[in-house]
């Protein structure tokens, strides 16, 4: 476990070190919340019929998705993918160290450190400053009760470990293709169109919210944000909870299995 700590240890303090970057991104995320509650409340404003959601809960829901932007597993992590490009890949395979475990605390560390560079900030601005400047409409509230917030936390402890098995897994397919472009292209659509970044799942059309409900994609953002919102509450919740759990555990199991195929016949790019 010493070796696997100073890997997260070692990994985070370089993650923390891009702050002109993470600062870039908070004032973009700040802008696209606006644009994205904008819409929002046109709709709202419009809409005659009873939504499944509150605009409050939109809201909410709407800023913790910036401000856990970084958080979603949609990229290749880019030093595994110039190993791979490289073929020093290969010297990894030399370690006494699991490769699975080794790529996910690297990229627990990569996307936990990006996620804290950029939320405090956000949320900062999105909660107090927004209610201080008369706001509060828009501004992110913080959950209604106590047992909302500790499920929350209990959600969002998974969701981390999902980001990190669909990033591990998406490390393991690029040695396989040799290239990262066919998951880096593929990954950034489903995971904002089922995960609920663009429109919330509860919004999309009735006939659909169950399959996209079903799919991995709706515990990265979806489950543990409607939980904080209090649009998912009680036996719900914890169903919720169960199922990104067990989603979690089959991206582990898919992710193993295809490593332990691939490091059996690895070809190595030099160059």
């Amino acid at each position: 476990m010493k070796s696997y700590i100073a890997l997260i240890l070692v990994r985070f303090r370089a993650g923390l070190q891009y702050r002109v970057a993470a600062l870039a991104g908070v004032t973009t995320q700040i802008f696209w919340g606006f644009i994205k509650i904008m819409v929002l409340e046109a709709f709202y404003g419009v809409s005659t019929v009873v939504q499944p959601m509150s605009f409050a809960q939109v809201v909410s829901y709407t800023w913790l998705g910036q401000g856990l932007l970084a958080l979603l597993p949609w990229n290749v992590d880019p030093d595994i993918r110039e190993l791979i490009r490289s073929g020093s890949v290969s010297y990894e395979l030399l370690r006494p160290l699991d490769l699975y475990s080794v790529w996910f605390v690297r990229t627990l560390a990569w996307r936990t450190s990006a996620v804290i560079l950029r939320c405090i900030p956000l949320f900062i601005f999105a909660g107090p400053v927004l209610v201080l400047i008369g706001l509060q409409d828009i501004a992110l509230t913080l959950p209604r009760t106590f047992e909302a917030l500790i499920l929350f936390v209990l959600s969002m402890t998974v969701t981390v470990a999902m980001s990190c098995c669909v990033s591990a897994l998406n490390n393991i397919l690029t040695m396989w293709t040799l290239s990262a472009l066919g998951p880096s292209a593929l990954l950034p659509v489903a995971i904002t169109i089922f995960s609920g970044m663009i429109i919330p799942l509860p919004l999309m059309p009735d006939w659909v919210v169950p399959v996209l409900r079903a799919l991995p994609f709706s515990g990265l953002i979806d489950t543990p944000f409607r939980i904080y919102s209090g649009n998912l509450a009680g036996k719900a919740a914890i169903y919720a909870i169960l199922h990104q759990i067990g989603w979690t555990i089959a991206l582990v199991y898919l992710g193993r299995v295809l490593i332990r195929g691939r490091t059996r016949r690895l070809v190595i790019q030099g160059g």
